[in-house]
């Protein structure tokens, strides 16, 4: 019997896959579309988990040899630029990568662990027993595994066919349209900004707000630049176009902006999107089915939490179900899956229905833009903002320990992202002297002495526990893992 079987072979469903191999589970991948899915989808990273992929030693794939994360000098929030340059500490990282990219990477990452992906393989039923799930596959045979995880996006099947319900709200009243194009070189200047003749110059990368609607420009590098335009009230049928989008941004901007055709290899966007919902699912867990990412949740992508949302949920499920198919979990561990990650869906909905509201056109919306714009002005308000799009300020409920980095991500500390590659429980211990008893050989204890206090990190990376002495230590340790 498998130990687990994973829908989907998004992002999300492919670092679940990673991270329950990394731990020692045998996991297989179903995934309905018979080839890789080549629409350009989400165009990056934003917040923690950029520092996470680090850790676990893959932003490098992404990247280049030797590169470390670091923190973007600047963002956006709402349409407003959101400076973060002068920030005591700078919690925002930013990664520009294509997802079709990313999904390339993770799937060479869990061939390399030894997963299986098998494509073609829809999920079209399932049954529970006390032991298994057996999954049902169209026109093929059935998948007996332990558990099955739900990563098959905001339509999930597997959240359907387990019977939970997904609440929330749907806004139709907007229309945004996005695709790739060309303009004339002597529109872009050296900072990849747009002069468009008659309004001025657009900035890259940022949500540009007017009376009539948003406009984006986003001249992402070794490809064509993408225009995104959100307008309210304005109905359209037939095929989305690039003359459609054309007379949007016309609109938005209030002069003629000579959009043309992409000219670089593709794949080449052009779509249009009606409304958005703002959903979180009534339970993450039904037995032995799980939801992860937007099978769990799905929001506004203003400001693109959605990745970084999506493959923190699976950091944080895989070891947790890892022990639970391996016997090391003590109880209700996977329970907390649920109780941690379903406040930070909550979260995020909230500021992207924020952001939303503030990119709207009216005299309301301006008002309140004048105020909004005067509380950025203060450090403290923009690093607040920071540490919300980063999800920084996420904080677990580690119950009886105690100390004020416990429930938090661990910060950067020298050696760390080479010590947490392997997904383990890690003990830092500034003593050399801490014992880990029975949990010896689960977790790994590694001498640091430039710490003023011990740290006990899951493997998420979350501070189950910090002190000085033995005290707490077996405690925590049993909170979170079953003794060897």
């Amino acid at each position: 019997m498998i130990d687990v079987v994973i829908a989907g072979a998004g992002p999300n469903g492919l670092m679940l896959a990673c991270e329950l191999a990394l731990a020692g589970a045998r996991p297989l991948v179903l995934e309905r579309h018979p080839e890789p899915v080549d629409e350009q989808r989400a165009n990056g990273l934003v917040g923690q988990v950029i520092r996470m992929l680090d850790r676990r030693g893959l932003y490098e794939r992404l990247t280049e040899p030797g590169a470390v994360p670091e923190p973007a000098p600047g963002f956006v929030f709402g349409a407003f630029p959101l400076a973060l340059h002068d920030l005591p500490d700078n919690s925002l990282y930013v990664l520009p990568v294509p997802q079709l990219r990313i999904e390339k990477m993770l799937a060479e990452r869990a061939a390399e662990l030894g997963v299986e992906i098998r494509r073609g393989h829809e999920v079209v039923g399932l049954t529970q027993g006390e032991r298994s799930v057996v999954i049902e596959i169209r026109d093929r045979e059935p998948v007996e595994a332990a558990f099955l995880v739900g990563a098959d996006g905001g339509h999930s099947a597997v959240r359907k066919l387990v019977g939970i319900d997904f609440p929330g709200v749907t806004a139709d009243d907007s229309v945004s349209r996005t695709g790739h194009v060309s303009v004339p070189e002597d529109m872009v200047g050296a900072d990849g900004g747009l002069t468009v003749p008659g309004f001025g110059v657009v900035p890259p990368f940022q949500h540009l707000r007017t009376e009539r609607g948003l406009f984006t420009w986003a001249p992402f590098p070794g490809q064509d630049p993408k225009v995104s335009t959100a307008e309210w009230d304005q109905p359209a049928e037939g095929e989305a176009s690039l003359g459609e989008l054309r007379a949007s941004a016309s609109r938005v901007l209030g002069v003629d902006v000579p959009l043309a055709p992409p000219t670089g290899p593709g794949p080449h966007l052009i779509r249009r999107l009606f409304g958005g919902n703002t959903r979180i699912a009534a339970r993450y867990r039904a037995g032995r089915v799980l939801l992860l990412g937007d099978a769990a949740h799905v929001h506004s992508a203003i400001g693109g939490p959605g990745l970084n949302m999506g493959l923190q949920d699976a950091v944080n499920l895989g070891w947790k179900l890892a022990a639970e198919v391996r016997g090391h979990a003590p109880a209700g561990l996977l329970d907390t899956y649920e109780s941690e990650r379903s406040p930070v869906a909550r979260r995020v909905a909230m500021h992207t229905q924020a952001q939303s509201l503030l990119t709207r056109p009216g005299g309301d919306v301006t008002a309140l833009r004048e105020l909004f714009g005067e509380l950025l002005g203060h450090p403290s308000a923009r690093q607040h903002i920071a540490d919300l799009l980063s999800g920084a300020d996420t904080m677990y409920d580690m119950g009886p320990a105690a100390g004020p980095l416990v429930g938090r991500w661990a910060p950067d500390l020298p050696g760390l992202r080479e010590l947490t590659r392997t997904a383990r429980p890690l003990l830092l211990d500034p003593t050399g002297a801490l014992d880990t008893g029975p949990w010896a050989p689960l977790a790994d204890t590694v001498t640091v002495p430039e710490l003023d206090t011990a740290l006990l990190l899951r493997p998420d990376c979350y501070i189950a526990w910090q002190g000085t002495t033995d005290d707490g230590l077996h405690k925590a340790l049993g909170a979170w893992f079953k003794p060897a």
